[in-house]
């Protein structure tokens, strides 16, 4: 699935191609997964921004109020300058060519809401700081996740603690500040630690343009892949040596997600469970 990096580097793709354009309409055939986009049409595409895993074109019609077309891309979902086999949305332009979003597995979304609307997406209603902003401090992160009896890297992906963090960068994050997966009860040391990998992997992945893995199933809009990938010290790295230590690295499911962990860098704290 697409996390910060991916989405953020998409963002900045698109944003230069559709910021001060008009959109004409939104084709696709899907109505309950792309919901009330009708209401786009005829506005203007005043900025594009991002929280978390979700992108937010913000749209403006003189004497409307505005409006915001969310969309989260799902498993495979992604925007092309080209149509694909896998176009589901095709974004018609008064004064350009269209943009098209393809979606492979087809779990992707979209819907038209008012500003700040967002009871129906309680992830983005209840999402955390974005991790490379001012809002997301060392002490506001220590006050999250210090001594709670929550394994970690489930709460990571919960968004509460911190916007965008998914299944690859949690990994890394958790790998870089020497923490198991399942590990509670954090100390603040550890807590600092892991706020310092977080904004240091996120940084990194977003100027690598994320993360393409074997299966292709994310590109950048205009067809690249990103390249954070070769720089993973443990996803998808399952039986390959550690990259501190050495040491071959483990992968076990976790919340119903396959997890990666050195098991010499990060060991668990049964006494803190």
């Amino acid at each position: 699935m697409p996390e910060l990096p991916e989405v953020e580097t998409t963002r900045l793709k698109i944003e230069p191609y559709l910021k001060g354009r008009r959109l004409a309409y939104l084709e696709h055939g899907a109505s309950l997964r792309y919901q009330d986009t009708h209401l786009a049409a005829g506005r203007t595409v005043a900025r594009l921004s991002r929280r978390g895993k979700y992108l937010l074109l913000e749209l403006e019609d003189p004497g409307e109020d505005p409006l915001h077309l969310v969309v989260h891309l799902g498993m495979t979902g992604g925007f092309r300058f080209q149509a694909t086999p896998h176009t589901r949305v095709t974004l018609h332009l008064e004064d350009a060519a269209p943009l098209y979003f393809q979606d492979a597995r087809r779990f992707g979304k979209m819907v038209v809401v008012k500003p700040g609307q967002y009871a129906g997406m309680p992830t983005l209603a209840g999402m955390g700081p974005e991790p490379l902003s001012e809002d997301f401090t060392e002490a506001g992160f220590v006050k999250a996740l210090a001594g709670g009896n929550k394994m970690v890297k489930p709460w990571l992906l919960s968004q509460a603690p911190v916007a965008g963090v998914g299944n690859i960068y949690a990994d890394e994050s958790l790998w870089a500040a020497r923490i198991h997966p399942a590990q509670t009860r954090l100390k603040k040391s550890e807590v600092k630690r892991l706020y310092t990998a977080i904004r240091e992997t996120m940084k990194a992945a977003v100027l690598a343009g994320g993360s393409t893995l074997s299966d292709g199933s994310y590109q950048q809009p205009d067809g690249l892949d990103g390249l954070f990938q070769t720089r993973h010290n443990v996803y998808d790295r399952a039986g390959k040596p550690c990259n501190r230590c050495g040491t071959p690295i483990q992968k076990i499911v976790l919340a119903q997600r396959g997890t990666h962990f050195c098991p010499h860098c990060q060991i668990l704290d049964t006494g803190r469970m």
